[in-house]
């Protein structure tokens, strides 16, 4: 009987806890196939803007989950991230899981606070690239490749040609370029509170306690109960999840295309595996 006559109550007066959404951030960024879409902005769009509108919301928490990627939707996913907060004027917190590595603590830093596990993998501010040479392979098969172009330098970095030494310097100049906007993200984010550590920009990565004492993350702790310390043992967090689609399926990403050119995808899907599975295995994970 209390309980009817309090929801009767105006909200101020009901002596509730605050509702805090929560939206999850998982997986590799970037690398989408039909059948597995990765993490980019499309895919999470609609849940940041759905977790950012919660108007009696105290803070939006994101719980980030990746060991990286495509450093274009790192930033797209980062700046959505900020745009909505000032808009919305809410606090963000970042809650790291086992890792947010390179793209992943790209987006980290879009948080006011970063809160970290003792064991979580934080770090790896850099850029990479890697890939195969197969020249001696298909050789070896007694594949004849043919390639034809308009441009000469249309076939930069071919996997079944042998390495150019003025090939590798490009490619290096346009890390470097990439890597100098990551550093200047981090510092414009966190300036006041990074060590002068000479590692810091390097690429390593750091466990939660030593990531804090370098101040790549704020403090250590756990999504619940963090939000419940600081705003109330009655506080309830919200999972915002992506909608389903057809046949279930989360949207976003390229899913809707699974249905259509199913052997490509199949392809697709497999080599996203292994580029995904390595991604995490650099961090033991």
């Amino acid at each position: 009987m209390l309980d009817k006559f309090r929801k009767l109550l105006p909200a101020k007066f009901r002596n509730e806890g605050q509702t805090v959404p929560v939206v999850r951030l998982q997986g590799a960024i970037g690398m989408a196939t039909p059948l597995r879409p990765g993490l980019s902005l499309a895919g999470v769009a609609q849940q940041l803007e759905k977790a950012f509108s919660m108007k009696k919301a105290p803070a939006v928490a994101l719980v980030i989950n990746s060991p990286g990627g495509s450093p274009v939707q790192s930033r797209l996913i980062y700046k959505r991230i900020r745009d909505l907060a000032e808009k919305h004027e809410k606090e963000v917190l970042v809650f790291v899981e086992d890792v947010a590595a390179s793209g992943g603590y790209m987006i980290a830093v879009a948080g006011d606070e970063i809160i970290a596990d003792p064991s979580s993998i934080v770090g790896s501010i850099g850029v990479v690239s890697a890939g195969f040479g197969m020249k001696g392979l298909i050789e070896k098969l007694g594949v004849e490749r043919r390639v034809y172009t308009a441009g000469e330098n249309k076939v930069t970095l071919d996997p079944f040609q042998d390495e150019k030494p003025e090939d590798i310097e490009h490619l290096k100049s346009l890390q470097l370029e990439i890597h100098e906007t990551f550093i200047d993200m981090v510092k414009a984010r966190r300036s006041d509170v990074l060590s002068d550590n000479p590692d810091l920009f390097t690429g390593k990565f750091w466990a939660g306690k030593t990531a804090r004492d370098l101040g790549l993350v704020d403090a250590l702790g756990d999504v619940r109960s963090t939000l419940k310390s600081r705003f109330g043992e009655k506080t309830e967090l919200k999972l915002i999840s992506a909608p389903k689609g057809l046949f279930g399926r989360r949207t976003g990403g390229n899913g809707v295309s699974a249905l259509f050119g199913m052997d490509k995808s199949m392809t697709d899907d497999l080599v996203s595996s292994v580029e995904e599975r390595a991604l995490w295995m650099r961090f033991g994970l």
